[in-house]
């Protein structure tokens, strides 16, 4: 096992520089959100606004646009067909608020023109659901019943498998994030939501949101590369 005076070295190696990471992408979303929060639209176009001609842009209609409580709570239920935006974008005309609202429309785009990764992210969600809540109980199953010699470690391997499923979600997930953040811009650009010196505000505050995907990834790569070299460690040591 890779420990070091009751350290345990691939977490402190591995995860933890990616745990840094994904703090540091929170820290950083939320605080450009607050700084262009303060930089208005010069034609005060509200987020709902916004992410209406985001689907007009693109010949997309049905789909409601809703306020939902708290901040930065945005996001698009493709089962209700509803973009749900927060109190702080929904009616705020800055150019913060407007880049979230599109990216959420970039999304309900994205589901019309049937965007092949987001289709696909839908169809394994269930699937990785599962495997994350039965990662962990199958790997402890498998230490637990390690004085049974190897057949113990197909419950280590089950587990692991399902814990890679979270990060075959996140890889996924990136692209389509990506995608929706560029069909917001591309929208806003060519429709004039923005002028030019507003517009890098947008792109400032997706790209802040973009690398919180990023880091999850990476937590999500390096646990799963964790358990590989601690458990793979325990088989060659028994052998």
């Amino acid at each position: 096992m890779p420990y070091y005076y009751g350290f345990d070295l691939t977490y402190l190696f591995i995860v933890l520089p990616c745990v840094l990471l994904s703090v540091w992408a929170s820290t950083s979303v939320n605080r450009t959100f607050k700084r262009y929060s303060s930089q208005h639209s010069s034609r005060r176009l509200t987020g709902a606004q916004a992410a209406q001609q985001v689907l007009n842009y693109n010949g997309v209609s049905g789909v409601r646009i809703e306020r939902v409580s708290g901040s930065l709570t945005d996001h698009y239920d493709p089962r209700s067909n509803v973009i749900r935006l927060s109190d702080s974008v929904y009616d705020n005309t800055s150019t913060a608020a407007i880049g979230v609202a599109c990216h959420e429309a970039g999304h309900a785009v994205q589901y019309a023109n049937h965007y092949f990764p987001i289709k696909i992210r839908s169809a394994i969600i269930p699937i990785t659901n599962l495997g994350s809540k039965l990662a962990m109980p199958l790997i402890l199953l498998g230490v637990l019943f390690s004085a049974l010699g190897k057949t113990s470690y197909t419950f280590i391997y089950l587990g692991i498998a399902c814990f890679g499923l979270s990060l075959v979600f996140q890889l996924i997930t990136l692209p389509v994030e990506f995608n929706a953040s560029h069909r917001a811009i591309q929208a806003i650009s060519d429709y004039e939501l923005l002028n030019e010196e507003e517009l890098k505000g947008a792109k400032k505050t997706l790209k802040a949101a973009a690398m919180t995907y990023v880091a999850a990834t990476a937590v999500a790569a390096a646990q799963l590369l964790r358990l590989v070299l601690l458990f793979g460690g325990r088989n060659r040591n028994r052998d």
